[in-house]
């Protein structure tokens, strides 16, 4: 494991992921026209999908929580082809993108007409796993977005995700300080605090990882072209102004600054790779006590099955 990437501590400075709406939309609505998702993200829902092999749960039902841009749909039909697979996008762009992808795709065709979709979390019924790949970076509402998975997943189901750390791009921010262009990128949430989070959510035994992967290109446009193509910038703190020719020939020049020692632009991107399960409740003693037959059910289940 790499070392523990860094947090902003200063109450005066940008909180993790504070993002700018309209820039996420905006981002939403141009990723979803690419022919193709994220370059990154295949290899992140690759690696994700070599951590499921640890896990003795083999789900009923399967939610995609970002399919449009996730590169998942056919790692997780591989992994589970006996599941239902579900998916959900809050972005109507990104949904859209993701209906239509859905129905070119072979294995759906065979298993009939249902769509699959699942319009608004909580999802239900629930589900026995809900994935997520490389979509929690550009969410605003991180603790939100949580407690509506955890609401999702069944008793014993698990959630698993990936996202960028907060040391992606680090090497740029000395390079925009320099010329006064603001944040390169947000202050995305810590790994060990995305683990609190979860836990806070409800859910127990959260497994965090962290890979950092060192990036290297031949030219600045070779870099540019395929930073526009994992989004854009999501810093409400970014450079405020036009972006004109002058500022990107000032910016090509600034990028040769990162050269390495074989003469190689550089970037460094931070993964971090998250897991936990949904426990069964505590059933506390009261004078008077309200619980769900579902709840009860599945306490006693467990009760069985570890007996």
């Amino acid at each position: 494991m790499s070392e523990p990437a860094s947090t902003p501590t200063s109450n005066k400075g940008p909180r993790p992921q504070d993002l700018d709406a309209a820039a996420v939309r905006h981002q939403a609505r141009r990723l979803a026209a690419a022919a193709q998702p994220p370059w990154l993200h295949d290899e992140v829902a690759g690696r994700m999908a070599e951590r499921l092999v640890y896990i003795k749960l083999q789900p009923n039902r399967v939610l995609d929580a970002s399919p449009a841009l996730g590169a998942s749909g056919e790692l997780l039909r591989l992994a589970y082809p006996s599941a239902e697979l579900l998916w959900h996008e809050a972005d109507t762009a990104l949904a859209a993108r993701a209906a239509e992808k859905r129905q070119r795709n072979w294995w759906q065709k065979l298993r009939g007409t249902s769509s699959g979709h699942v319009d608004s979390l909580p999802a239900m019924p629930q589900v026995d796993l809900l994935w997520s790949n490389m979509a929690l970076h550009a969410c605003a509402d991180l603790p939100e977005l949580l407690d509506a998975w955890q609401a999702s997943v069944a008793v014993g189901g698990f959630v698993m995700f990936s996202c960028l750390g907060p040391d992606s791009f680090i090497e740029l921010r000395p390079l925009y300080a320099r010329a006064g262009w603001g944040r390169p990128a947000p202050d995305w949430w810590d790994m060990h605090d995305i683990g609190d989070l979860v836990l806070k959510a409800g859910f127990a035994d959260p497994v965090m990882d962290q890979q950092r992967l060192r990036l290297t290109w031949a030219t600045p446009e070779s870099l540019l072209a395929d930073l526009r193509a994992l989004g854009g910038n999501l810093a409400p703190a970014r450079f405020a102004g036009l972006r004109g020719r002058k500022w990107k020939a000032a910016l090509l020049a600034q990028l040769e600054t990162l050269r390495d020692g074989e003469g190689r632009l550089a970037l460094t991107l931070e993964l971090v790779f998250g897991h936990a399960f949904k426990a069964a409740p505590r059933l506390t003693m009261a004078a008077e006590t309200h619980v769900s037959i579902d709840a009860m059910r599945a306490t006693l289940r467990k009760g069985r099955e570890t007996g």
